[in-house]
Formats: structure tokens, C-alpha cells, sequence
């Protein structure tokens, strides 16, 4: 028999990140089921571009096989979030907002195009940036190419991550298509994707990084279903019934207004939960006009127990630490320091902003921000400049008091 679940919440987000049509989305559907590439300009132009979200479990046989399906007599090992993050290189705010939520990662390499491609680099020097060091490196396609070329790709992979946070990352070779390997897969995330330990004890915090409207256009209006944010929880728990409040809100006569509303019911995926805690990506009901979430309008904000929110931030102190070099750009460029006046793309936890470097002094810079956040002191921002017609990450800042 399989055991039952003791929660349908995943207890881990797993990123999949790298370059463009590197298969992280076929291999999504292999492992949950679900084809995340939904939105009508991605079907069309065959790349992601929001983030996708689906779950899946994995489960252990008597014999010690790993699978992502329920079999008799196998054993849940653990239930888990797939975040799916866009690899083209004109989204790579959205790809840093997802690695907020990531407490592991997928990167995939595909092994009939030469290694690294940019948003390669780019990705794994995002992971860095964000403080993510569980990786695991996926090489794709090995059905397009010769053994040959697949080993001869398989040693670039290893010179491409020597000195890197993936130094010491296993290397597994997979064909998503065709589902080859997808247990050696598996097998590696259980060994070498471990669940963080969480404190439930501190003040709960979650991260928007979807909100959207689920009723059906002519819906009637007494059945309406109010607004639904998805991400995950940084801390705590958050019930149902709890008296939330969303922050920086909803701009009103340029200043932007704390949204207070409740907790109508929690879900991940189809499952309804009793309580959310840290681990997978969750969504939460709420009794919020759907005309105020849709569209991902909410999407940076965060959700906190009325009256213990973080703070607002309309500018913001930073101790920056740069990069040498420009990751992802085909030339090879330094870092330059940051200039007074300077419009720089600042990525804080889920949320996406753009300021201006009103003041930079020798130990810290202050951005004067376009769009407010809401964080805390300890929150890491990747910051990006635009370089050519593209904004590349150029660095982390820690925010000061």
C-alpha cells in the first residue's frame, strides 16, 4: 500500500532555470504532468515567459527505484513545487523574482549546443547572487547527439562550473523527450536537494509571485470566487480565517495603500490545506475584488498578518558587492561602478523595480525607486544595469538602515 500524505503542501520549490529551449518545460511536464507554458503569446512564440507553477511527488519502491508515479507498494518520499522560470535573455527579472521562492535548482544544459550559452552563465550566477548552493545540472537532449558528443558536451559542463556555486553539482544525463533517465533524476534531487529546516515560530510572511481572477467571463455575480494569490511562504504559517495585509498595495494619488483582506481557503494545486507553511508554492483565497488581482497586478507584494508587515520602502540604502564581469553579454565587459543618476532594475524578493542612484557614496549607493517594496533589512536585491538593449546582472546589495 502507499502511505498517505500527511500534507498535500509540497515541502520544497525546485527551480528550473537556463537558457532558452533547453527543455525546461517539457521536462516540467514529464515530472508533474502539466504543460506550465499556458499564456497565449508563450504557445505562440514557444518560450516562457511567466513563471509556471505545477507539483509533483516522489516515491520509492521496495526494490529502490525512484518514481513520479503512485505505484503499489511504493513509499512517498516527498511532495515538491516545480518552478519553471523563462531562460530568454529580455526576461531575466522574471527568471530572479522566481529564484526568491527556490530553495533548490534544476539547470539544464543541452547537450547538442555548446556550453555555456549566455542565460547559462546568466542563471547560474543568479543562483549565486540569490544565495541558492542546492543544484543540481540536468543534461538535456542527449537523444539529438553521438555518445561522443555527449561526453565531449558533459566535460565542457564540468570546466564551465569549476570555481562556481556548482562546482560540486552532480551531472545528470536525460532526454525529457523521451523520458530517459527521469529516475536517475529523481534520484538525485533526494539525494542531493535536502528540505531546509523551517521556523514556524516567526512572523508569517508570503511572497506574491502570481495573482489572477478564476471566475469564467459572464460569471453571475453572486457565485463570484475573489482574487487568488499564488507563491510561497518565506516563514511562519498563515491559516484560513487569518486577517492578512498585502504590501506596498495598490497606488493611490502616487502613494501606494496596504490592502487588508482574509484568508478564504489555502490550495496547492487541486488540495485544500489546513494551514501553509515554508516549502512549495501555494495559492491563497481571498475575499478581494477579483478586478484588484488580475493580471498579476499584485505580483512583488507581500502578505503578512495584519499589523506585523515589513517595512514600505520608497528609496532604498544599499551596501552593494558587484560582479567583476557582465554575465550573459557576448562581450566580455567589465562592471563599472555605479554612476549618480544612473536608472538600475532591482530585483527584491518576488518584486521587480526600477530606480535611480540619487546619491553613491564609497560603502553604499541610495535608489530612488519608481515602484516601493516591501522588505526587510536582511533581504538580499539583485541589482541589473542596461548594457546594449538589455538589462544584465551586475550585482547584489544588502540594505542598510
Amino acid at each position: 500500500m502507499v502511505k498517505e500524505e500527511k500534507s498535500n503542501q509540497p515541502e520544497i520549490n525546485l527551480g528550473l532555470v537556463g537558457h532558452v529551449d533547453h527543455g525546461k518545460t517539457t521536462l516540467t511536464e514529464q515530472l508533474t504532468g502539466k504543460w506550465t507554458d499556458t499564456h497565449s503569446e508563450e504557445l505562440k512564440r514557444g518560450i516562457t515567459i511567466r513563471l509556471g507553477y505545477a507539483n509533483f511527488s516522489i516515491y520509492k519502491t521496495k526494490d529502490g527505484r525512484y518514481t513520479n508515479k503512485r505505484e503499489k507498494d511504493a513509499d512517498l518520499s516527498r511532495n515538491i513545487s516545480i518552478v519553471d522560470a523563462p531562460g530568454h535573455e529580455t526576461l531575466m527579472a522574471t527568471m530572479l523574482s522566481g529564484a526568491a521562492i527556490m530553495d533548490g535548482a534544476l539547470l539544464l544544459v543541452a547537450a547538442n549546443e555548446e556550453c555555456p550559452k549566455p542565460q547559462t552563465k546568466e542563471h547560474l550566477m543568479a543562483l549565486e547572487v540569490i544565495g541558492i548552493n542546492q543544484i543540481i545540472i540536468v543534461q538535456n537532449k542527449i537523444d539529438l547527439v553521438s555518445r561522443e558528443q555527449a561526453l565531449e558536451n558533459y566535460k565542457k559542463i564540468e570546466n564551465f562550473v569549476k570555481g562556481t556555486i556548482a562546482e560540486n553539482a552532480p551531472i545528470i544525463p536525460i532526454s525529457a523527450q523521451h523520458k530517459v533517465n527521469i529516475d536517475m533524476l529523481l534520484e538525485a534531487i533526494e539525494e542531493y536537494i535536502k528540505t531546509p529546516k523551517r521556523n514556524t515560530d516567526e512572523n508569517p510572511l508570503f511572497f506574491v509571485a502570481r495573482s489572477f481572477d478564476v471566475n469564467k467571463p459572464g460569471q453571475d455575480v453572486n457565485h463570484l470566487i475573489g482574487g487568488v494569490l499564488g507563491g510561497a511562504v518565506r516563514q511562519g504559517i498563515f491559516r484560513a480565517g487569518d486577517k492578512i495585509e498585502i504590501n506596498p498595495g495598490l497606488k493611490y494619488n502616487d502613494k501606494y495603500t496596504c490592502i487588508k483582506t482574509q484568508i478564504i481557503n489555502l490550495m496547492s494545486g487541486n488540495d485544500r490545506l489546513k494551514e501553509a507553511t515554508s516549502g512549495g508554492s501555494v495559492a491563497i483565497l481571498t475575499d478581494l475584488d477579483p478586478a484588484i488581482v488580475k493580471s498579476d497586478s499584485l505580483t512583488g507584494n507581500v502578505v503578512s498578518l495584519e499589523g506585523k508587515a515589513p517595512g514600505v520602502f520608497y528609496d532604498l540604502k544599499l551596501e552593494p558587492r558587484l560582479l567583476e564581469r557582465v554575465v550573459g553579454s557576448k562581450e566580455d565587459l567589465n562592471v563599472e561602478p555605479i554612476k549618480k543618476n544612473e536608472s538600475l532594475v532591482l530585483n527584491v524578493n518576488s518584486a521587480v523595480t526600477i530606480g535611480e542612484a540619487i546619491e553613491v557614496m564609497k560603502n553604499h549607493i541610495i535608489i530612488r525607486l519608481k515602484i516601493p517594496v516591501c522588505a526587510n533589512y536582511t533581504d538580499r536585491v539583485a541589482i541589473s544595469r542596461r548594457i546594449g538593449n538589455r538589462w544584465r546582472l551586475i550585482g547584489v546589495g544588502k540594505i542598510l538602515k
